[in-house]
């Protein structure tokens, strides 16, 4: 988009702040890209992000109502947010919003409405202050949420602080609207030493009663209960606009390579009979010990089912990009498409909400291995309570290692598609497919939320 472009007036302006993650700047863009294409001529978006992570993503295509603005390094790279999380988040908190403010002062067309990750803490206050109307972004799941939002009633069951060796299989029933779980599937913020990142979590839910929106990357349908629940509890709008993936892009003929494989996987893909590979992806964030992973890439070869594993880390020690009859392991692929084609039939996640959402979208079972943080429930709500999935780890959060033959055997049980109880997993997840799509088409839930939300932030600029 040209910065020198001049626009009307009566342009509803929507300035973007996600939190400065792959996750989540991958569920804000989508959600954008949603606002952008449904009223091409009337709303502006105004996306910021770090001088770093503008050479990551400035590139990328975007919808021509769609522009970057930036905002200085004041936090630590990407490159390093793993080894200092709580760090890295209290740098977010607490160095970003004086130059926000700046670039607000600066930026034409004036805003009309800024949509900022739940995460970014501090945003809700600079909205207020300037009386510009605050839509908060959960990229997460409603569940996780849900579990934060009621973070009291932990402590009045004497459920916090947590000792998961005394407490993990205790049942938490009391949260309105989500189903019961054990201690051992919260959220890894509520126990051990992450009481920065905790407070962090409990602030931002905190701050969202106090914007004028509400935005769930989910959709109704996926977690109802929890979601009509939160829409009683809050004094704001709450709307359900996912998942937030990117589907609509799914047509594209964009590049397959994208400048990181040499290889085209997808061609690799369609050599492949329909149901028969496993994909196997630990998102771009989190990783496993190098034992765990040497045992996970010793497990999927004895177990002669045919995968395409995506690693940016252990390409180099676990395979090449040249492919095989077995095997592909690559740095990067486009994930939906990959979890779209026939071929594939399973999905090995670290169960990062959007990952699960991809997955929900493509109708695919997963076998979840989840690492930190909101994987955790997120692993739960797959296998006990959609029933789309099963777990890699029984013990959820424990430091067993999982070994080669137990991995080897377990891929081969999931990925055996003449087994009754594979088929009528597979059954499910065609069926939470249905939801997904149901939700995004028109007069599905998500697609009449996405309407109202646009309507409600553009009264006043030529809508």
């Amino acid at each position: 988009m040209d910065p020198a472009k001049t626009y009307p007036s009566t342009i509803c302006h929507v300035l973007a702040m996600p939190y400065p993650g792959r996750g989540h700047i991958n569920a804000m863009m989508n959600f954008c890209k949603l606002l952008a294409l449904k009223r091409p001529q009337h709303i502006l978006v105004t996306f910021v992000v770090t001088e770093e992570w503008l050479g990551f993503i400035g590139s990328d295509p975007m919808p021509d109502n769609i522009r970057f603005a930036t905002v200085p390094n004041v936090i630590p790279s990407e490159h390093g947010r793993a080894k200092d999380f709580p760090g890295f988040m209290e740098a977010v908190s607490t160095k970003m919003e004086a130059p926000f403010e700046e670039l607000l002062d600066r930026l034409e067309p004036l805003v009309t409405t800024i949509v900022a990750d739940t995460f970014v803490v501090w945003a809700v206050g600079v909205g207020n202050r300037r009386n510009i109307p605050v839509a908060s972004l959960w990229p997460m799941s409603a569940t996780g949420f849900s579990l934060i939002h009621h973070f009291e009633l932990f402590v009045q069951h004497g459920h916090f602080p947590i000792e998961l060796s005394d407490i993990g299989d205790e049942l938490v029933d009391y949260i309105p609207g989500v189903s019961t779980m054990r201690i051992i599937d919260l959220p890894t913020i509520m126990y051990g030493n992450n009481r920065k990142v905790l407070n962090r979590n409990l602030e931002g839910v905190s701050a969202v009663s106090k914007a004028q929106y509400l935005l769930f990357t989910s959709a109704q349908e996926l977690e109802t209960e929890v979601i009509d629940t939160l829409k009683v509890e809050l004094p704001l709008p709450v709307y359900t606009i996912g998942p937030a993936i990117p589907y609509f892009e799914l047509q594209k003929n964009s590049s397959i390579t994208n400048g990181h494989n040499d290889v085209n996987y997808l061609e690799w893909l369609d050599c492949q009979s329909t149901g028969s590979v496993l994909y196997v992806s630990f998102g771009s964030f989190l990783s496993v010990s190098s034992t765990q992973m040497d045992e996970i890439a010793g497990g999927l070869r004895d177990s002669g089912v045919k995968y395409l594993w995506v690693s940016r880390e252990e390409t180099a020690q676990h395979g090449d990009a040249s492919g095989s009859d077995m095997s592909l392991v690559l740095p990067w692929c486009d994930q939906l498409k990959v979890l779209c084609h026939p071929s594939v039939g399973g999905f090995w996640t670290h169960c990062g909400w959007n990952s699960t959402l991809e997955a929900a979208y493509a109708g695919v079972p997963m076998l979840t291995f989840p690492i930190l943080g909101d994987q955790i429930p997120n692993s739960k709500q797959v296998v006990e309570d959609w029933k789309v999935g099963w777990r890699v780890k029984k013990d959820v959060g424990s430091e067993n290692l999982v070994t080669r033959g137990e991995i080897s055997e377990l891929v081969k049980m999931f990925m055996d598609q003449k087994s009754n109880e594979v088929n009528e997993m597979k059954k499910r997840a065609k069926q939470l497919q249905e939801v997904c799509r149901g939700a995004i088409a028109e007069g599905g839930s998500s697609e009449t939320n996405l309407d109202a939300f646009i309507k409600n932030i553009s009264k006043g600029h030529g809508q």
